[in-house]
């Protein structure tokens, strides 16, 4: 029998163990099925969904049972193509010709079936069929029912459930302006993890702590230290800010709300201070969940400037909602970030508790960097470390651009495959530009200098002012 079965079957047993069983939850569900019937707050059938006007209300996000299962719903969420087929000869399923449903005619047969197939491990990803089998006498699967829930990712993690309560929280027009200064994305949007980044062994030190912080914050509440979870990551552009602060929202399944200070100056400037309020309220709404300040000059600047009264007051906004946010009351991590440290003022710096710095890597760092860069890449013998050494000074985001013009100019000559000289040939191309890019500030052009810095955004699919798989 083929995969395609197998993973039919398991949809099938899932959504019937799953609506006979009270007891589980949305976290109980592998992230691919409850995608699929998750609500997030919709509307009624006729098409109004909120209080007033017609009377009618919202229907509250979640799951509702029982879990019908039809060729498209089991088509979304095991990605086989033609579900019913992949079991329409096993002697336990069953479909409606009528109303299209799939079902299982005898469980027990398919549990006995699914049970000859499937490993630990496989139970291990879906929490509903690890504590059924945990539990049923007939069968010895070294797995429990809490251990899957830890292996299994969280609803809050889910775009799904994002996007549900950013539906049912924006429900006024006027609100949508305040989308223009906060970009959120669920941690399976973020193509990077932790292990795809060259850390220093400080900065691996101080995430390690603030992961054991939001692991035990019950505790911390316990004991009355609060003023932990706010950090600021200090560095030049291009060492790995925004990706890190990405890449542990990965790691911890947490959603990542950015927001955009550069927006403060928008066309709705004059409701920047209520906007950035509710931006917080977002964040807490989202909670569990990193917020990332990048730019975090800019509030320094703008405080010490001439700049109009209206930004200057959502500044001071900002301010005090920091002040008002916290790990342990609101579960939200804050982590501000800022390539011009000399610029920020006392009223910032004491905002944060922790300070991590990002310097541009040394050898051994950009030698591991290359060596995380290139590993897809077939390079005829490779030396990182020499490509290191006639690298110094560039950070991670200028290695990434380095290497993507070895592999652009060897595609001129139709080759896949790159060589030494290649890549020390573009570094001398990097040299040449980045040395033309100098002249036009020493000129007075210090708009280059800001284009300059955000390259890499472009570059790499606008995912970061910082490097994607650099530092």
């Amino acid at each position: 029998m083929s995969d395609a079965a197998l993973d039919v079957v398991e949809f099938l047993l899932t959504t019937s163990v799953y609506s006979d069983d009270r007891t589980l939850d949305e976290n109980d569900l592998p992230p691919s099925f409850r995608r699929v019937y998750w609500t997030g707050g919709v509307g009624d059938e006729d098409g109004s969904d909120t209080e007033g006007g017609t009377g009618s209300t919202r229907k509250p996000a979640g799951i509702d049972r029982p879990l019908s299962v039809t060729t498209t719903t089991a088509r979304e969420a095991t990605g086989v193509d033609r579900p019913w087929e992949a079991v329409s000869e096993l002697m336990f399923t069953e479909r409606d010709e009528f109303s299209g449903t799939i079902t299982l005619a005898q469980q027990g047969m398919a549990e006995e079936w699914f049970a000859e197939r499937v490993d630990a491990d496989r139970l291990l990803e879906n929490p509903t069929l690890a504590k059924h089998f945990e539990r049923h006498d007939d069968y010895e699967f070294d797995v429990t029912h809490e251990a899957a829930r830890e292996r299994n990712r969280p609803i809050q993690a889910d775009r799904v459930w994002i996007d549900g309560l950013l539906n049912e929280y924006f429900d006024e027009e006027d609100d949508e302006e305040m989308l223009d200064l906060v970009e959120v994305r669920a941690p399976e949007e973020v193509d990077m993890s932790l292990d795809d980044l060259v850390l220093t062994e400080d900065q691996q030190n101080e995430l390690d702590k603030i992961s054991k912080a939001i692991e035990h914050r019950d505790y911390l509440a316990d004991i009355g230290l609060r003023e932990i979870g706010k950090l600021l990551f200090v560095g030049p552009p291009g060492t790995g800010k925004t990706s890190t602060a990405q890449a542990l929202a990965q790691d911890m399944d947490l959603p990542f709300v950015e927001v955009k200070l550069s927006m403060i100056t928008s066309q709705y400037l004059g409701e920047t201070a209520k906007n950035v309020d509710k931006t917080f309220e977002v964040a807490k709404r989202l909670s569990p969940c990193i917020l990332f300040i990048d730019e975090f000059d800019f509030v320094a600047k703008t405080r010490r400037s001439d700049e109009h009264a209206a930004l200057k007051r959502a500044v001071n906004t900002l301010l005090k909602s920091i002040d008002n946010i916290s790990l342990i009351d609101d579960d939200v991590l804050l982590i501000g970030a800022t390539n011009h440290p000399d610029q920020l003022d006392d009223a910032a710096w004491r905002r944060f508790d922790e300070i991590i710095n990002f310097p541009k890597p040394d050898s051994g760092m950009r030698a591991d960097i290359l060596g995380l860069i290139t590993r897809t890449m077939d390079i005829d013998e490779f030396d990182p470390h020499l490509i290191a050494e006639v690298t110094e000074g560039l950070t991670g985001s200028d290695l990434r651009m380095v290497l993507r013009e070895a592999v652009l100019e060897a595609l001129t000559e139709d080759r896949t495959t790159l060589t030494q000289e290649d890549l020390l040939n573009a570094v001398e191309e990097f040299e040449e530009r980045d040395t033309l890019k100098n002249m036009d500030m020493m000129e007075g052009d210090h708009d280059a200098l800001v284009a300059g810095g955000d390259i890499d955004k472009a570059s790499d699919g606008g995912h970061s002012h910082d490097h994607d798989h650099d530092h």
